[in-house]
C-alpha cells in the first residue's frame, strides 16, 4: 500500500503563479514555431480543391467547406510539422456558425479523456439533478428535550457533500447549543451508506494516497484531505513532520532529505496503514520543505473521531458513544440542517478547478437519482450513458467508469466529446455550462496554462482541460469574434515527458493558434469576396 509521493504529491511554492510564468517560454519562440510551420504549408485561401473530391467524414481525407477551401489537407500538413512525435492525437474542429466540420483526425479513436470526462458529468447532472439540487447534512432525533437535556439518540446524517467542512459542522453544533441542547443522554450516530464504493475501478494505485484521488464517501469532511509539510532537520538529513494537531490522523516518517542531490535513486513513498495511519519513507532530493496533501483512507473513522473531538470543543456532554450507523429510524425530527451550495455553484468549482471529488460525488448522485438505488460508480456510469444517448449522442463504443476522469479505464472519442460540446451549445438549458468553463489566461485551470495565458489565445478559449500522466487534452470553444465560435476537441495520449519539456508550447496551443489564424484569414478573404461581388456584380457573374 505504497504511494510514490514525488510522482503526484509535489511541493507547491507560495509564489507558484509567478514561478510558472517564468517557466513559460517567451512568446517569440512560440510564434516562431508557428511561423516555420506556416512557411511549409500553403495558405488555405490558395488551397482550392476540386468540388467533386470525396469528403469522407471519418478523418484524414479532404474536408471542403462551403467555399471550397481544403481545410483537411491544410491541417494535415500542419500536423506533419507541429505534431508531437511520440503521441497519439485525436482532433475534431467544427464551425458553430454553419456546423461545417473544419478538421478531423482520428476522430473516432477511443482514448483516455482524463478530466474532459467532467463535461459528460456536468451535462448529466443538469439533466437529472436540476438547479435546486444540493447536498444536505442533518442533525435529527426521536428523543425528548427538557431543560437543555436531550433524552435519546442524536443522529447526524451525511449525504456525501464534497464541500462539507469542519467549520460547517461547528456551525451546526453551535445551532444545537442555541436551540438549548447542552447534554445528550444517548449516542451520537453518524449515518452513512453501508459497504459503499469509495473508489472507481481503474484508479491508479499510486494516486490513492493523494488528495486528488480522495475516497468518494457518504462521510466527507474537509474534502477527505489532510494537508501538512515534510521538513528537513537543520543539522542532519532526517525529516520532521508538521501537521495540525487537532486532526485525528497519525503520520510518521523515516524519510531523509538528499540536500546535496547526490543520490542516484531518491524517491519518497507513502504507506497507507490501518486506522488512518500513514508512514513516509525513502528519500527526497533537495533541502526545501515539501507540502503534503494526503487523502484520508478511512472516511467513516475520520468523521467519527473528528465529531468526538468537536463535541468536547462545543461543550456538549454525551452520555453515550459516537458511532457509525447505516440506517435511521422512522419518525426522526429534524433539528439542524446544513445544505451545500446549489448545483450551478458546484459545477462551477468542478469545471473551473477540475475538482475530482465534486465530479465523482455528483456522478454517484446522478446514478442514485436516475435508478433509485444506493450510490455507486456503476449506476452513475450507466445513468450518464443513458442520459446522453437519450440526447442523441452515440456512446455505444465508449467506456464510462467515473465522473472525474481519474480512471484509466475510461475511453471516449474526440467526436463523442464534440457531440457533448455541440449539445451544450445548442440546448438553452445546458448553455449556462459554457459560462462555467475555464477561460484562457483568466480563470480556472486555463489561467496559467502554458501557451494560453498570453496573446493570441488569451480570452479566446473557453475549455475543459484534461491532464494526467501521459495525457494532455482540451475540449471547448474558440472565439473568432463575439458571434463566431469554433467547437474543438484536441486529445493527446501517450505523451512523452521529454517531448513535453522540449516543446515550446502544448500541442493544443499550437493547433488552436493555427486554427485561429487560418480561420481568421478565410473569414477575411470571404468578406473581401462579398465586397467585390457587391461592387462588381456584372464582372463577377460573367466569370
Amino acid at each position: 500500500m505504497y504511494t510514490r509521493l514525488t510522482r503526484g504529491l509535489t511541493a507547491l511554492p507560495l509564489n507558484f503563479p509567478s514561478l510558472l510564468t517564468k517557466a513559460i517560454p517567451a512568446a517569440k519562440p512560440f510564434a516562431l514555431s508557428l511561423a516555420i510551420a506556416a512557411s511549409l504549408i500553403p495558405a488555405a485561401s490558395n488551397a482550392r480543391a476540386d468540388a467533386n473530391t470525396n469528403t469522407n467524414s471519418n478523418s484524414n481525407t479532404k474536408q471542403l467547406d462551403s467555399k471550397g477551401y481544403d481545410n483537411q489537407s491544410y491541417y494535415d500538413n500542419l500536423l506533419s510539422v507541429i505534431a508531437p512525435p511520440h503521441s497519439q492525437l485525436s482532433i475534431f474542429a467544427q464551425d458553430l456558425s454553419n456546423n461545417e466540420i473544419l478538421y478531423q483526425h482520428n476522430a473516432d479513436t477511443l482514448v483516455l479523456p482524463a478530466s474532459t470526462q467532467k463535461l459528460l458529468t456536468a451535462v448529466a447532472a443538469m439533466r437529472v439533478l436540476g438547479e435546486e439540487f444540493s447536498f444536505a447534512t442533518q442533525f435529527s432525533t426521536k428523543g425528548r428535550l427538557s431543560h437543555g437535556v436531550l433524552t435519546g439518540d442524536l443522529y447526524l446524517s451525511f449525504s456525501g457533500d464534497p464541500t462539507l467542512t469542519t467549520d460547517d459542522l461547528r456551525a451546526m453544533l453551535k445551532s444545537l447549543k442555541d436551540a438549548g441542547i447542552h447534554t445528550v443522554k444517548g449516542n451520537l450516530l453518524l449515518v452513512g451508506q453501508a459497504k459503499e464504493q469509495t473508489r472507481a475501478p481503474g484508479w491508479v494505485w499510486d494516486d490513492l494516497g493523494i488528495c486528488y484521488a480522495a475516497p468518494v464517501s457518504s462521510f466527507i469532511v474537509n474534502q477527505n484531505c489532510v494537508k501538512g509539510q515534510l521538513k528537513p532537520k537543520l543539522a542532519s538529513s532526517a525529516s520532521q513532520l508538521n501537521f495540525p494537531r487537532y486532526l485525528p490522523i497519525k503520520v510518521s516518517t523515516t524519510a531523509v532529505f538528499d540536500k546535496t542531490q547526490q543520490e542516484p535513486f531518491c524517491e519518497l513513498n507513502l504507506a497507507r496503514l490501518p486506522d488512518n495511519h500513514y508512514h513516509i519513507s525513502g528519500c527526497y532530493p533537495g533541502d526545501k520543505p515539501l507540502n503534503l496533501a494526503i487523502a484520508v483512507d478511512d472516511p467513516a473513522l475520520y468523521a467519527k473521531e473528528m465529531l468526538t473531538r468537536m463535541l468536547k470543543s462545543a461543550h456538549i456532554k454525551m452520555s453515550g458513544q459516537v458511532a457509525i450507523a447505516h440506517r435511521t429510524p422512522i419518525g426522526l425530527k429534524p433539528l439542524v440542517t446544513h445544505k451545500s451550495e446549489g448545483l450551478e455553484a458546484l459545477l462551477r468549482t468542478m469545471l473551473l478547478d477540475s475538482d475530482n471529488l465534486i465530479a465523482d460525488s455528483l456522478f454517484k448522485a446522478v446514478g442514485a437519482h436516475y435508478y433509485k438505488v444506493a450510490e455507486n460508480f456503476h449506476a452513475g456510469a450507466r445513468a450518464v450513458k443513458a442520459i446522453l444517448e437519450a440526447d442523441g449522442i452515440d456512446l455505444s463504443h465508449s467506456q464510462i467508469i467515473d465522473g472525474s476522469g481519474l480512471s484509466r479505464y475510461n475511453l471516449i472519442s474526440a467526436r463523442q466529446l464534440a457531440e457533448v460540446l455541440g449539445l451544450m451549445a445548442k440546448d438553452e438549458k445546458l448553455r449556462p455550462l459554457i459560462e462555467l468553463l475555464p477561460v484562457a489566461g483568466v480563470s480556472g485551470t486555463l489561467n496559467y496554462k502554458r501557451g494560453f495565458h498570453q496573446a493570441p489565445l488569451m480570452n479566446k478559449v473557453s475549455a475543459k482541460t484534461g491532464s494526467m500522466q501521459g495525457v494532455d487534452n482540451l475540449a471547448g470553444y474558440l472565439s473568432l469574434d463575439a458571434s463566431h465560435q469554433i467547437l474543438f476537441v484536441v486529445m493527446e495520449n501517450g505523451q512523452s515527458q521529454k517531448s513535453k519539456k522540449q516543446s515550446p508550447a502544448p500541442f493544443s496551443a499550437l493547433f488552436l493558434q493555427s486554427l485561429l489564424d487560418n480561420q481568421g484569414q478565410i473569414v477575411k478573404s470571404q468578406g473581401n469576396e462579398d465586397v467585390d461581388k457587391k461592387n462588381n456584380p456584372k464582372t463577377l457573374s460573367a466569370q
